[in-house]
Parts: C-alpha cells; structure tokens; sequence
C-alpha cells in the first residue's frame, strides 16, 4: 500500500501558522482516532512538534483531501495550500528517514526529533491506527536513523548555547558529575543551560539570583540549591563551575572576588561562561591564573565551527539515507510481488497435477510410454505459456512496451545463466 506524507514545517510555514495546526498531547489521540476514520485512509500517524505538523498515511486518500481534513480539523478558518507539502512513495520514504535522522530539522542533525517521532508512532499504535505499511516505514526510518547517527559526525559537534557550553565545560571537566556548578541568574537562558547540565550528569546545583524565589522554582525543578546574590562571593569559592546571565547593567563578578575564590580553592580551576550582554563578569577576570572564562562570542564561535562539521558530515548522512532507502523499496517490491508469485505457483501446480494425471490416463488405455511423454510435454508447454503470451499480446496492442521488455531482460538472463 503506497506511503503519503503531507505536513508543514519551518520552511514552509511561519511559527504563527505552525500553532495554528498543532496538536497537543491531549488532542493527538482523538485526532488520529477521527482521521483513522475518514474515507481511504487505512493506516494513519500525527507528527506534532514545535517546527513540523505532519500527517503520514497509508490508503487512497489524496494530498487536497488530507489538507482539507486538517483545515476544518482545527477550525481556525486556515488556508494551506501554499504552506503543505505532499511526498508520496520513494519521496515519501526519503522524507521519512531524512526527518528521523536530524536532516530536515531546523538545527541540522539534532537527535530530539528522533524520540519525538517514536512519541508519535507510539501515540499511533496506542490508537490502533498504524498497520503493515506504516509499521515497516517506521521501523526502517528508526533504523536509518540509528545508522546515520553511528556512521557520521551529523550529531556529534554542539550548535545551541546550552549544549556548547556543556561541550566546553567537557573540555576542562571530563567527569562532570564530580564537580559543583553555580547559575548566576535564574532566567529562561540559565534555566536551558541549568537542565543541559543537570542532563549531563552535575548532581550539584547552585542557582543564585536577585529574587529567591524564582531562584527557588528552577532549584525545586532541578533538586538544586538557591540562593540569593547577596552570597555570591561566597559561593565562588565553591564552584567549579560558574555561568552567569543576568539583566545586571554591572559585572556582578569582580575580579577580586574570583580571586580570593581561587585563593580559598587552593588554586583549583573554575570555569567560568559569561552569556550575559552587558557582560556579568569582569573581562579582567581572564587574566587569573586557574580561571578558564568564555564569552557568548566564544561560544557563538565555536557554535559557527560546529555547524560547518555538521554540515560536512550531511553529506556523508544523505549517502547513508539514499542506501537505506534503496534497501527499503527493494524488500518493499519483493514482499509486494510475494502474492502474485504465490498465485502463480499455485496455478503451475494445478496444470502440473492435471496434466500428469492426463498422461497417466493416457499409458492406462494402452498408449505407449514415448506418446504419453509427448502428450506431457506439449500440454505442459502450452497450458503454462498459455497466460503469459495472452499477457504480452495484450500489452503489444495497448502500447505497454515494459512488459514485454521485462519478459526479454528474464528470457536473456535466464539463457545466459545456463
């Protein structure tokens, strides 16, 4: 059964249409459950994320119908017809293995998108509503996915501020969860950053910031530690690692209170990352020994670097899909041509049986062995040729070369193998 996808993502369509065609995790299930419904559509799986909405369906229903389903599905007077897209078959396929494996997200190569469609597939099996064919697309695209990941460097290089300050933090740090970490700042950015680092294993926490109680709600969220600004100084002399972000007009971290932290760590290093603008720490803290200081333009540089590995790395990912995909058509094409041969060996039997019954009658009415072998031979030939020359002559008076060429490529490859 042929493979459709139709969806729309941050190439095709602003953010503030993609909420439009959203769906949450409370509307998901319903939703699969009333298109599962609908007329041709025999299989059916949502994608819903921030940057995509994609519906992926097996049946006869068509892109305009499916788009038209969506349009009243969510009631908000929408047009989309300049904003979808449709793959079907081997381009539906390749969409589906380029998504899984990071290559048509909006932050090339990222791994998120992965879980996010076995979420959906999940939802979908849950719903009842996959089957044969999107149960094989699927786990072929997981599959693509985990082997793009382990053949190529497409995820390996961090290109978001979070991830990047986790990979340089690394670079000082091997073991992370050995050291202590300090959040100077307890807004949206320090919060990402916070939940990257408690992700990759820090188990202790600081987040300092001007109101404790917001402090408070992300140190709840993380099993971390708040405190107000006021203990800053004191709390330096115990991290090992500092990031700060704050709306601060004035560095908050001087470079004496760095330096009486490091007198009182006895020269143990601190890394430190200043994502703030204006900056929160004294630039004159790098010329400390023991203090490794990052800038945001530090990071957005080695961000720069990474994104340019990765898209090195995609081209090597793209070979990887093109293979998969190949691979899929082909077992696709032979489990699809597995009925028709059956059927085909079944008649061959049904001849076989009737015609030796034939001879057999034959050499019982006294007919010699060399007549009844003949018989056998000529009724065999013509009974089983029978089928296929009323095929071919029917396909040379509609003009349909490809049959009858396909029979040729078969005739010449078999009389060369003998």
């Amino acid at each position: 059964m042929a493979v459709n996808i139709l969806g729309i993502n941050h190439r095709t369509a602003p953010v503030a249409l993609r909420e439009k065609v959203a769906f949450s995790e409370e509307r998901l299930l319903a939703a699969l459950h009333a298109l599962h419904r609908e007329a041709g559509i025999a299989e059916v799986v949502i994608v819903s994320t921030c940057n995509r909405t994609e519906v992926y369906w097996a049946g006869s229903a068509t892109g305009t119908e499916l788009s038209r389903w969506l349009e009243q599905h969510h009631g908000n007077s929408l047009d989309l017809a300049s904003s979808v897209y449709v793959h079907q078959e081997r381009r539906a396929v390749e969409h589906a293995f380029s998504v899984a494996s990071g290559l048509d997200s909006m932050v090339l190569g990222e791994a998120q998108i992965l879980g996010q469609l076995k979420d959906a597939y999940r939802v979908a099996q849950e719903a009842g509503s996959t089957g044969p064919s999107l149960n094989k697309l699927f786990q072929a695209a997981f599959s693509a996915a985990k082997r793009v990941r382990s053949e190529t460097r497409i995820g390996e290089n961090a290109v978001s501020i979070a991830s990047a300050t986790v990979s340089l933090a690394r670079r000082v740090y091997s073991d992370l969860s050995a050291h202590t970490a300090l959040m100077v700042g307890a807004g949206d950015m320090n919060a990402l950053v916070a939940r990257h680092f408690a992700s990759a294993g820090v188990k202790r926490m600081v987040i300092a910031n001007r109101t404790l109680e917001r402090a408070q709600g992300l140190a709840a969220e993380l099993k971390a530690y708040a405190t107000g600004l006021e203990d800053l100084d004191k709390e330096l002399a115990q991290a090992d690692i500092v990031i700060t972000c704050t709306a601060s007009t004035v560095p908050l971290v001087t470079k004496s209170a760095v330096e009486a932290a490091i007198g009182a760590r006895r020269r143990r290093p601190i890394f430190m990352v200043d994502l703030a603008v204006p900056r929160d720490i004294d630039p004159a803290v790098a010329e400390l020994e023991d203090v490794y200081l990052f800038s945001i333009d530090d990071l957005q540089q080695l961000i720069d670097e990474n994104r340019q590995q990765r898209a090195a790395a995609a081209g090597g990912a793209r070979l990887v899909i093109d293979e998969e995909v190949a691979r899929f058509l082909t077992e696709s094409r032979a489990h699809d041509a597995g009925p028709a041969i059956r059927a085909l060996r079944r008649q061959a039997e049904e001849i076989r049986t009737q015609t030796a019954e034939q001879a057999r009658h034959l050499l019982a009415t006294g007919k010699s062995a060399d007549e009844a072998i003949e018989y056998l031979a000529n009724t065999l030939t013509n009974r089983l040729l029978h089928a296929p020359t009323q095929a071919l002559r029917q396909a040379a008076e509609l003009g349909d070369a490809a049959l009858a060429e396909a029979v040729t490529r078969l005739l010449t490859e078999e009389r060369n193998r003998q």
